[in-house]
């Protein structure tokens, strides 16, 4: 069951969706306290040092600015994931499209179903904006997430090497 909300980035009215085990919403400001500790724990999981402080300037940044998407899942009152997406577009589709650039689910809430929950989220939200799909990269060593990926549809590029520029 879908609860409509207000519409933001891509005109989508969807906020939350309820799953038996744990509910979907659509993450806002007054969410930050409970999405920092996950965000940071993602940043953590990439080899990064904990930084509560930098992930709560950066997300604050991204949702203040209506920069990105957030869904958080939660089970019983309690934050357990997220995925955060940022709008794009496909030049050669001439459409829009959504980067699905972090998916974190806690580690005590692996294997409940929250990150298929999650990426299913982000699809319907691609959908809902009449995108014509989303992309993801992911490092080559986290094989758990390329099986989710492919048992819901995502199909690895053989066609294009990526490319990153640091600063």
């Amino acid at each position: 069951m879908s609860v409509p909300g207000p519409a933001a980035i891509g005109q989508t009215t969807e906020t939350t969706i309820y799953y038996p085990f744990m509910n979907l919403r659509r993450a806002t400001l007054t969410d930050l306290p409970r999405l920092v500790p996950l965000f940071d724990g993602y940043r953590q999981f990439y080899g990064q040092p904990s930084d509560p402080g930098r992930a709560e300037r950066f997300l604050g940044e991204r949702l203040a600015g209506n920069e990105s998407v957030i869904f958080l899942a939660e089970e019983d009152g309690t934050a357990i994931g997220f995925v955060q997406l940022y709008p794009s577009f496909w030049s050669v589709a001439a459409c829009r499209s959504w980067i699905l650039n972090d998916l974190f689910v806690s580690p005590a809430h692996r294997g409940s179903g929250a990150g298929k929950a999650l990426l299913e989220r982000a699809r319907g939200h691609a959908a809902e904006t009449g995108a014509g799909g989303l992309s993801l990269a992911t490092q080559r060593s986290n094989h758990t997430a390329q099986r989710l990926y492919e048992s819901l549809g995502w199909r690895r590029d053989e066609e294009f090497f990526h490319y990153e520029l640091p600063l």
